[in-house]
This record gives structure tokens, C-alpha cells and sequence, in this order.
């Protein structure tokens, strides 16, 4: 190498950043993943029927339904099933469990 003249290895080396910058903001949100209830059976090996059950006590709620009529659960689904299983673990009613939930959503 002939000494002054920089090689193309050497310039793509370089680290001058002053020409990189942020990526522009998105100009629509990202849609929030809705599940489906056989999504939501398949993530907690609960049954289909549980999961709908637990839906009409109102322990969880179904953020809408698709064109088809299916029921849409949002991802705080699961962390409210994680909840209700344990609650179950600890032998507690389905009464307590509901005033578990009553006193956390009012």
C-alpha cells in the first residue's frame, strides 16, 4: 500500500458518523396484536370453555370482536389468566377471586 492513499476496505471502515441519522418517525401507529380465543387457549393450555367462562364472569374482558364475531383479546389477557391461576393455586373461590379483580378495576 503506497503510503497517503487509503484503500476501499479502509474507507468503508471508517466510523465518521456525522452523517447517520434517526430513521423519521412512523406516520401510523403499529396495530396492537389481538388474539383470537383459540390463540389465547393454545398460549395457556386453559380449555375454550374456561377461557369463555371466565369472560362472562367478567374476570377478563374481550377488547372487541372481528367482523366474524370472534372475541379479540388484547396481550394483558394473559397476564390476567397468570393471575387467576394462581389465585386458584392459593384455594381461593371464584367469589374471592372476583372481588380480587373488583377491587383492582374500579
Amino acid at each position: 500500500m503506497v503510503a497517503g492513499k487509503v484503500s476501499p476496505k479502509q474507507a468503508s471502515d471508517s466510523s465518521d458518523n456525522s452523517t447517520w441519522s434517526a430513521p423519521a418517525p412512523r406516520c401510523r401507529p403499529i396495530p396492537q396484536k389481538l388474539y383470537r380465543i383459540g390463540e389465547v387457549v393454545e398460549y395457556t393450555g386453559l380449555s375454550r370453555q374456561t377461557v369463555h367462562n371466565y369472560t362472562i364472569m367478567g374476570l377478563i374482558t374481550e377488547t372487541r370482536r372481528s367482523a366474524g364475531g370472534h372475541r379479540l383479546y388484547d396481550e394483558s389477557v394473559f397476564s390476567r389468566l397468570d393471575v387467576i391461576e394462581e389465585l386458584k393455586r392459593q384455594r381461593k373461590t371464584m367469589r374471592e377471586i372476583r372481588g380480587h379483580f373488583a377491587g383492582i378495576d374500579d
